[in-house]
Formats: structure tokens, C-alpha cells, sequence
């Protein structure tokens, strides 16, 4: 059984300073609308992904420019430049020339994620194709009427039945329940905003049962 991936969603280094260091994360994704909040432009992102890799992200994710094939292929072999194998994964809209461009980058052993996966065939063809990952969008999903969590339910039975190594890297996910509501459905990969792993991660309950414990603690002495 393959290991859950929980990526942080942001370009913001000083967001991404809050959680990086954790263990639990994998790695960190980002998209042009992303950089583009962030101020960060196509020169300085490679250096905002390898301080993530500094900080201890495993992977980071970055989105090719291109609309075309050749253009794809060019953009993507610029990106993974700066990189060790592996480290980068090239992210491609799961268009018929993302598709084509994609099964030639993971020929060659550069990672994949096709995003903006909105179809259950996309998924399919993602697996089929050797991706690493394919990225549905939760909340825009649901935003446009659609019933995201059972779509996101079909794309993972297709890709868990092609016996792929591909992972659904599930985005837009903006609430602990839809978090919770994904793992029951057996996604192989979330990327969330880092103010949702403060949500996952910092229960008052236990904080105030560690509150508790050590002021026994501090009142045993030595």
C-alpha cells in the first residue's frame, strides 16, 4: 500500500515557514495564480522551491507555462534544471497536449502531475499514462454544482482498479471534514492551505491536556 502524501498549497514562504519543518508534510505545490499572490515571478521560483527543499520538503511542485506540446516539453525540461531527480514534479493541465506532453516526461522519469482534472477520464488516462499524480479541485468541483466527493470517489476507484502507481492529489480543500471525508475515501495525496494544517494539527483539547500534564509535571519536583 503506497504512503499518504500531504502537501502545503502556498507560495507564501513566511505561511510556509509555519509548517515545513513537520514531518508529516511531503512537499509543497504551487501554481501560477499562487506566485503570482505571492509575488513571486519565473526567475526567483526556483529559489523559493529549493529553500522549501532546505526547509525539508521532499517534493515541490511547479505548473509548465505552455499551452502546447513542444512548448510543454521545453518548459518542463527548463524547471527540473535547477533540481536532483525527483525533487520537482511538473505539473500539466490535463489537456490533449498536457496528455501527450506528460507521457514523455514520465518516460523519461520526470514526475507528473496533470492538474485541473475535472473528468473521471482524466484520472484514468492520468494512471494510464504514468503520472505521478492527477489533481481534482474539491471546492471548485462543488462550487460549480457538481457533487465533488463522489466524483473525486470515482477517479479514485479508477485509478486504484488500473493498478497505476498514480496518486490523486486531491486540491481546493478547504475544511477539516472534507480532509477527513477524502482520507475515507482512500486518496492517495492531499495539498492544503497551511491555516488547514493549523486546524489538523493544533486540537485545544489536547493542547489543554498537555497544559494539564505538565503543571502536574512541574508540581512532582525532582
Amino acid at each position: 500500500m503506497q504512503a499518504f502524501h500531504l502537501y502545503l498549497d502556498s507560495a507564501d514562504l513566511a505561511d510556509l515557514q509555519t509548517c515545513l519543518l513537520h514531518p508529516a508534510v511531503h512537499g509543497v505545490t504551487t501554481n501560477p495564480t499562487l506566485l503570482r499572490r505571492a509575488g513571486i515571478t519565473r526567475a526567483t521560483l526556483p529559489k523559493l522551491l529549493n529553500t522549501c527543499i532546505k526547509m525539508g520538503a521532499r517534493q515541490v511542485q511547479a505548473q509548465v507555462h505552455a499551452a502546447d506540446t513542444d512548448g510543454i516539453l521545453a518548459d518542463a525540461h527548463q524547471l527540473v534544471r535547477e533540481f536532483n531527480p525527483g525533487q520537482l514534479v511538473v505539473k500539466i493541465p490535463a489537456t490533449r497536449d498536457g496528455l501527450r506532453a506528460g507521457a514523455e516526461l514520465s518516460a523519461e522519469g520526470i514526475p507528473v502531475t496533470y492538474t485541473a482534472v475535472y473528468a473521471p477520464e482524466q484520472a484514468h488516462f492520468a494512471a494510464q499514462l504514468g503520472a505521478a499524480y492527477a489533481a481534482p479541485y474539491l471546492g471548485r468541483l462543488e462550487d460549480s454544482g457538481v457533487d465533488g466527493m463522489a466524483l473525486i470517489g470515482q477517479m479514485q476507484g479508477l485509478i486504484s482498479r488500473s493498478g497505476a502507481s498514480t496518486r490523486l492529489l486531491v486540491a481546493s480543500v478547504r475544511s477539516r471534514a472534507a480532509y477527513l471525508a477524502l482520507l475515507e475515501l482512500g486518496v492517495g495525496s492531499i495539498t492544503i492551505p497551511p491555516k488547514l494544517f493549523t486546524e489538523l494539527f493544533d486540537h485545544q483539547a489536547t493542547l489543554d491536556a498537555e497544559r494539564g500534564f505538565l503543571a502536574d509535571a512541574a508540581a512532582l519536583g525532582a
